[in-house]
């Protein structure tokens, strides 16, 4: 009888202190850090209840903007932020350009103010960083790879990672880059010549597969058919994670649903496929150094790291979890990049007859290099203005791991800063009056000529956690973009539908079809 007693007690006490736990990190700790931001002025919308936070608000503005927009106008719109980001427009509208807000229980502040963002990309501190919920809201996409990890893991990861997109190993991978591109166009002529001069293509779908291709090629020493079937499940579980909705309600990761059945299924095939791959290539390895053997070796090493251990990251879960990170930045970004810049060209003939005249001079019918590449400077100009207007990432995210000081703002420890950088891209006190139409011309002079404040240009994030493969990316682009300009004139088809999607990414909704004719 004591035994059950004691052992009731034990039960109620530990209950009792999950009650009292749950209560301090769900009630009190953001009460107090909404406190703290308030007490020096800064609004937002008053969160509707501690489990869900601002969820409600975002999904009542969110259906009132849905059913309010008009049928789909011949005109492309850039304006996209304010249909896919309608709430943040409306508050930023009506508490300033910095604000805070909750999804569940994940505190944000909203900065859109250049000078606090100029702070947060100058900013060198350890006591900023990624968020805690990229590596576990986003767990099955990202885990704690080199895209959501902090302190000496992410140190490790970037050491490793970020020599292999170094100048001089991009240089060498431009004749990859070429030959994968050249395979495509060649599928392309043939279509082509068998539909009678002109042919209509899904650009997007084959720029992914393209970018697939040399991702797998240039850092996993294989080709696209041996790496297709993970970015096939890859593609998948981002579009199912991205209709989850909001994130941050407490507990819903864990819940068996239909979505996270399948999340759950699809996060344990990839493992096991990156495991596959991973096996191989060690037992296959040879002298040259790619960017999977790097992470190989990284595991190794790390075993020998006691502190990193800390945070129970295991030898496996660390190839995994950085292998994940590259075959899903290495290749959905750039893909959806390309497939944007050949929109905008598409809707502007002009620019594209541009662009084709400058390739045509520079290359004088041979294959581009890399010292070609760099002398495109009206196609770098495209790119660059298609960045602004389709940044493929949509946010800068960090947290504050300690208390720290912004623009004379101090923002209490936990809470996570989100710089909105679709909307900050936008911005015609920054950009001009042109701000919402395609004017590739305004990067002449490069960032600096094309903005008030440079820093407020930050496609591939900001600061030291910058992205270690942007020179690979605009290399890669260049190279894909120069051979289908070279080669083909194209133009909308009838049926292109503009219609900017988030599915973790910014990307083209319904598609990007063109008719595509040989120059």
């Amino acid at each position: 009888m004591a035994a059950a007693k004691m052992t009731l007690s034990v039960l109620f006490g530990g209950f009792f202190l999950l009650l009292l736990y749950l209560y301090e990190s769900l009630v009190l700790k953001p009460k107090r850090q909404r406190s703290k931001l308030e007490n020096q002025g800064i609004r937002g919308p008053p969160p509707s209840s501690f489990l869900l936070g601002n969820i409600p608000e975002i999904k009542s503005i969110k259906a009132k903007v849905s059913k309010n927009s008009r049928a789909p106008e011949t005109s492309i719109s850039h304006d996209w932020p304010s249909t896919i980001f309608p709430h943040l427009v409306q508050w930023r509208n009506e508490y300033g350009s910095i604000f805070m807000y909750s999804s569940g229980s994940i505190q944000l502040v909203s900065v859109s103010d250049v000078d606090m963002v100029k702070e947060v990309s100058m900013c060198t501190s350890l006591n900023l960083g990624k968020p805690a919920y990229l590596s576990k809201d986003r767990k099955p996409l990202l885990g704690e790879g080199i895209l959501a990890s902090n302190g000496p893991i992410w140190s490790h990861q970037r050491k490793i990672i970020a020599p292999q997109f170094y100048s001089d190993k991009v240089k060498g991978m431009v004749d990859l880059m070429v030959d994968s591109t050249t395979s495509l166009l060649r599928s392309w002529e043939s279509k082509i010549e068998s539909e009678g001069g002109i042919a209509v293509f899904r650009v997007d779908e084959d720029l992914r597969s393209l970018s697939a291709d040399i991702i797998s090629r240039s850092s996993f020493g294989s080709d696209y058919s041996q790496g297709k079937e993970i970015f096939l499940k890859l593609r998948t579980l981002q579009k199912v994670m991205s209709q989850l909705g909001n994130i941050g309600i407490p507990g819903l990761r864990y819940l068996p649903t239909k979505s996270n059945r399948e999340i759950w299924r699809l996060e344990k095939d990839i493992r096991s496929m990156i495991l596959r791959v991973a096996n191989k290539h060690s037992m296959e390895a040879t002298d040259e150094k790619d960017l999977l053997q790097m992470i190989l070796e990284g595991a190794k090493n790390y075993d020998d790291a006691d502190s990193l251990f800390s945070a129970g990251l295991s030898k496996e879960k660390f190839i995994v979890d950085n292998c994940k990170n590259i075959y899903f930045a290495g290749h959905e970004t750039t893909a959806i990049t390309a497939s944007w810049s050949l929109m905008l060209l598409a809707a502007h003939p002009e620019w594209q007859a541009r662009v084709r005249a400058e390739v045509l001079e520079i290359c004088r019918g041979t294959i581009p290099d890399a010292d070609m590449l760099r002398s495109m400077k009206t196609l770098n100009m495209v790119i660059q203005e298609t960045l602004r207007l389709y940044p493929p990432a949509v946010f800068v995210i960090r947290q504050a791991l300690e208390d720290i000081k912004l623009k004379d703002i101090i923002v209490p420890k936990g809470m996570n800063i989100q710089i909105p950088i679709p909307i900050l891209q936008q911005l015609p006190d920054l950009w001009g009056p042109d701000a919402l139409d395609f004017n590739p011309e305004r990067f002449k002079n490069g960032v600096l000529g094309a903005c008030k404040v440079p820093q407020a240009y930050l496609p591939f994030g900001v600061g030291a956690r910058v992205c270690v493969g942007q020179q690979f990316a605009m290399t890669e682009l260049k190279v894909i973009l120069a051979l289908i300009i070279s080669q083909f004139s194209f133009s909308l088809s009838p049926t292109y539908q503009h219609c900017p999607a988030f599915s973790l990414v910014i990307e083209p909704g319904n598609g990007v079809n063109l008719h595509v004719r040989r120059v």
